[in-house]
């Protein structure tokens, strides 16, 4: 299934999602900053958008409300990111890489992470 297309905001909530597991939208509006927090209703109005893009679940009914879950991982959510991003740059990942590096958000230790992943991977299709 495709993943879903997320906005900042739909982001912010599902943060939310993936750090408390289950939660009402009163819990997910007030997991926000009290500055700038935005109203119950458009947390609700968002939620139910994530609910129709298969992002977040219903899991139970209390009173009059409802408990949602979160219905896509935080790594599918942000590898979906990382794709649309690269997709941009017609999917060369060069432009992104000197990005990070001029901007001081790349550190050594990353490259050194990556150059271990990237050897695992190898490793990994070597052995096919």
């Amino acid at each position: 299934m495709p993943q879903p297309k997320l906005t900042k905001l739909e982001l912010q909530i599902m943060d939310a999602l993936w750090a408390r597991g289950n939660a009402s939208i009163r819990e997910i509006q007030e997991s926000f900053p009290t500055k700038n927090r935005p109203a119950y209703t458009t947390i609700q109005t968002i939620v139910y958008r994530l609910e129709a893009k298969n992002a977040v679940r219903r899991v139970k009914k209390v009173g009059n409300f409802h408990i949602f879950q979160a219905a896509v991982s935080r790594d599918s959510a942000q590898r979906k990111l990382v794709d649309d991003l690269l997709a941009l740059f017609g999917g060369r990942t060069q432009p992104v890489m000197a990005h990070l590096i001029e901007s001081g958000k790349l550190t050594l230790e990353d490259v050194k992470e990556a150059e271990i992943l990237l050897r695992q991977l190898e490793s990994k299709e070597g052995s096919k």
